[in-house]
């Protein structure tokens, strides 16, 4: 197959899962949590939580960017474990396309919603009172560190979606994850309130280390030793996840 035909495949798959998140209320839902959670947070627990060296809100709406990518990133698990549940993944199988297209027209699905919520966040972020202090630089980077984030994530949901039997597996298995980096992490409290055992891990660890480092390029900061690290943790999940996904996939369409 050639490549333009395999990139009409990689579209066609992208185009379907786009109508199919627009027109399901459970994915919808998913892109309607990040805009709850920062209006929450911003709100009820922004005047309980004190930082130092800024105000809340410019402290936790950047973590509330990558916390949109870990729930968009949920959305694959779902939907990947529906498509094996009711046949669909076979019926792509049977159809004269590119074997690569599911999952690549997938992950090309995740990075545009990931663009469309975080555009959405942005200007809600704002409008609460979120404030970017740096150049167009640093700010272009911080929100690429974001989106490779959710990327990443995304395979990793992939695989998971791939290895449940059913959407209500899936869902189940992808939140432990998301709770384990939101909650023993740095982006809803500063690390240093954390138990001593734990605060290593929390900042660290890819949400906590991402957050950061995008904290640090809104605020005009010197991020180098926090850019790196989570450029490190996205390409390293990104590779490992994808291949485990391709080797799932094939697993899953072998019969």
């Amino acid at each position: 197959m050639t490549p333009l035909l395999a990139l009409r495949d990689f579209n066609g798959v992208a185009k379907r899962n786009l109508l199919r998140s627009v027109r399901t209320p459970q994915m919808i839902l998913y892109l309607v949590q990040p805009v709850m959670m920062l209006i929450l947070f911003r709100y009820m627990f922004g005047g309980a939580i004190k930082v130092s060296g800024t105000t809340y809100v410019n402290f936790v709406v950047p973590a509330i960017f990558l916390l949109a990518g870990l729930i968009g990133a949920m959305t694959s698990a779902i939907g990947i474990a529906d498509d094996l549940k009711s046949g669909m993944i076979d019926r792509f199988r049977s159809m004269p396309m590119s074997r690569s297209a599911f999952l690549a027209g997938r992950s090309l699905t995740d990075l545009i919603k990931s663009i469309i919520t975080l555009a959405v966040l942005v200007g809600l972020g704002v409008a609460v009172g979120f404030r970017f202090h740096a150049g167009v630089g640093p700010v272009l980077l911080g929100l690429l560190l974001v989106l490779a984030f959710g990327y990443a994530f995304s395979w990793v949901m992939a695989a998971i979606g791939l290895s449940s039997k059913d959407p209500e597996s899936a869902q189940n298995a992808a939140t432990g994850p998301v709770f384990l980096l939101l909650f023993a992490s740095n982006a809803i409290v500063p690390a240093e309130t954390l138990p001593g055992w734990l605060q290593g891990f929390a900042r660290n660890q890819p949400l906590g280390v991402t957050t950061s480092a995008v904290r640090a390029l809104f605020e005009g900061h010197d991020a180098a030793n926090y850019v790196w690290p989570s450029l490190g943790w996205s390409v390293g999940i990104t590779a490992v996840f994808f291949a485990i996904s391709l080797a799932l996939y094939q697993k899953a369409t072998a019969h």
